[in-house]
């Protein structure tokens, strides 16, 4: 199985630049985006295939907004963590009969910390509510999670430290997610690997000089880590200030598999970003 995660930082803006090319030649099961700043009827997509779309629209116009491109239905959609829906469009779950898909953008503390404890409230809303998902069946969560995790998820550590997306408390909710029971993709695969970003600012020259930050995942419940295929970052993909992140997983081929659950072991073995 094959996925892919975006922040485009408004999709229409994105479309323009290239967006399709990239769907189409990646031909993914599961196309996850972030940070659409659109509205329903807004933009129109020839995405081909047989591709379902769901979408969260926040209420603010040209603000937030999540979807998900999915080659196979789900069992069940929901938008929101305690209800069925919330005005900034941060997350969408998508249930297949052996897991759970979760694509969020998490909210930014803002370059003052203003909406830092707002921020971390947050993060333990959403820990929550994944670990509520994965006491049921395991989870695969993407997106924008608004955070450089170590050093070595950013270029300047120390000149960032305490700026937001690297505060000690959004690191830590980070930590702790993670100790819940979910793996970083990419890092499980490369624990050393520097200089891979995946977000980099719009000033002059920064893009061109990889001074960036790693705030786009792939995560999974631990119990999936041995199935992670791939983990990879496409930083040369232009489009947004973000980059797609990309996660194949092994075990998972045909669309029955998909669509019926198939095996009861399947996929089983044991400066700061911007708002």
């Amino acid at each position: 199985m094959k996925l892919a995660s975006w922040n485009v930082n408004g999709l229409r803006a994105c479309v323009s630049k290239g967006f399709l090319d990239y769907f189409k030649e990646q031909d993914v099961d599961f196309f996850c985006l972030q940070e659409t700043k659109l509205q329903e009827g807004q933009l129109e997509l020839e995405l081909g295939g047989d591709y379902r779309t769901y979408w969260n629209y926040a209420e603010k116009k040209g603000y937030s907004g999540t979807a998900v491109f999915a080659k196979w239905e789900p069992l069940s959609v929901r938008y929101g963590l305690e209800e069925d829906s919330e005005p900034e469009g941060r997350v969408i779950t998508l249930e297949y009969p052996s897991f759970y898909l979760v694509t969020v953008y998490t909210p930014n503390a803002k370059r003052d910390l203003s909406r830092l404890p707002y921020r971390l409230e947050w993060e333990d809303r959403f820990r929550a509510y994944l670990l509520g998902l994965d006491a049921r069946k395991p989870v695969i969560v993407c997106g924008d999670l608004n955070v450089a995790h170590q050093e070595i998820d950013l270029k300047n550590a120390a000149a960032n430290r305490n700026n937001s997306g690297f505060t000690q408390e959004e690191r830590d909710k980070m930590s702790q997610l993670l100790e819940a029971g979910f793996t970083d993709t990419f890092r499980h695969l490369y624990p050393e690997r520097k200089d891979v970003y995946s977000w980099w600012s719009y000033m002059p020259k920064v893009r061109e000089r990889n001074i960036g930050w790693r705030i786009d995942y792939f995560l999974v419940s631990s119990r999936l880590a041995p199935s992670i295929r791939e983990a990879r970052i496409d930083c040369d993909r232009l489009g947004s200030d973000h980059c797609p992140v990309v996660l194949e997983l092994a075990d998972w081929e045909t669309e029955d598999e998909v669509s019926q659950g198939a095996d009861d072991g399947l996929l089983e073995a044991a400066d700061s970003p911007a708002e």
